[in-house]
């Protein structure tokens, strides 16, 4: 059913009252009195999947639904002029996620609009936090990790050294045959440990950043995968507007390589698996503030991450897939967090979602850009 026709108003941005909306962390919207969004700053764009040019002069319920208690506080608000501030209401976005709110209603008067609307998602302070700890942990992860690499690798070398010597050796020996087939395991065993060994020292390269277009390496991803599982269908679903990014291409196509890789093996090579691009726009990253930002969601309907691994699903050496090594998703995580952007996963059977925020441009000596 098409959407009842509207007429367009004006952005409340040439007002000066609220030229600094669009420069909030905070969601904020505006409502005239008969309850019709007339701005939405950035970050409320971002918090409802929406943009203003779709909101503009629509009625609120169309971005919100109805929730009963907060339409009865906006109408209160319009006729006895006082503030209110609702807590924990459920909003649902496009893309079927919901969100839980606390909102503050505050009256105002101006020539375009009567309400302004601020919403705090009531677990981002909690969230913030549990990053934070999160990080920490990762960091102190990824030196031990590496300081145990270090330490095996220089062993594992000498291992290999000394079963290729004892294999030319056996050459001129009667029961070389047997005994050749012990020193074949203990070389590729040996040349096994050492790939884990590089690929666990790999993340800690220097990058070589450069302008790349994000969808470019989504679509290198799409030909691996196709060729490696051919049974499972990647689904497209690009903003073809977002421009070019500061990355290191080789690092970003490994961390998205591995995350998709890592669902179609968790869907047996039979599923679905949808890459989407979005632009976000004022967004704090990394304790950073970004005026513009990419957003980049894996999307497969697999069986979904084991529940007891679930907060631990980035740290080295954690799986849940047979004889997984665990190390695809840490690298993945590391390389993102060295583009100064961030990665989070949200799981339930039938769908899990990965997400990667990554800046435009990234910041230099702390400055935002």
């Amino acid at each position: 059913m098409s959407s009842p026709p509207h007429t367009p108003f004006p952005s409340l941005e040439q007002e000066p009252a609220f030229a600094g909306l669009d420069l909030l962390s905070s969601a904020v919207i505006l409502l005239d009195s008969q309850l019709r969004m007339r701005h939405c700053n950035p970050a409320a764009e971002n918090l409802f999947a929406a943009s203003q040019r779709v909101c503009l002069g629509r009625p609120l319920t169309q971005l919100l639904g109805t929730p009963p208690t907060l339409i009865t506080a906006l109408e209160n608000v319009l006729a006895n002029k006082w503030s209110y501030t609702g807590h924990d209401f459920i909003v649902v976005r496009d893309n079927a996620e919901s969100i839980h709110l606390d909102c503050t209603v505050s009256p105002i008067d101006t020539a375009h609009a009567s309400l302004l609307l601020e919403f705090r998602p009531i677990d981002q302070q909690l969230k913030a936090a549990r990053e934070e700890r999160e990080a920490v942990q990762q960091r102190a992860n990824r030196e031990l990790i590496r300081n145990l690499a270090h330490e095996i690798k220089n062993p594992l070398g000498g291992i290999r050294g000394s079963a290729q010597l004892l294999d030319r050796e056996l050459a001129s020996m009667e029961n070389a045959p047997a005994l050749k087939e012990y020193t074949e395991v203990i070389i590729h065993e040996a040349d096994r440990l050492q790939d884990l060994m590089h690929r666990l020292l790999s993340s800690h390269r220097a990058m070589q950043p450069a302008q790349i277009n994000i969808h470019e390496i989504l679509e290198r991803v799409r030909r691996l995968i196709h060729a490696e599982f051919p049974g499972v269908r990647v689904r497209r679903d690009y903003d073809t507007s977002l421009p070019d990014i500061t990355g290191d291409r080789e690092q970003l196509i490994q961390a998205i390589l591995n995350i998709v890789r890592n669902a179609a093996q968790a869907m047996k090579g039979e599923g679905e698996i949808i890459c989407r691009t979005r632009a976000l726009r004022q967004i704090t990253l990394a304790k950073k503030r970004y005026r513009l930002a990419v957003e980049l969601q894996v999307i497969d309907n697999g069986p979904g991450i084991p529940e007891d691994i679930r907060d631990r699903i980035f740290y080295p050496l954690v799986s849940g897939r047979a004889g997984g090594t665990g190390l695809g998703l840490a690298l993945a995580q590391s390389f993102v967090q060295q583009h100064q952007g961030s990665i989070e996963a949200e799981s339930v059977p039938g769908r899990t979602c990965f997400t990667l925020r990554l800046p435009l441009v990234m910041a230099e000596n702390g400055e935002k850009t």
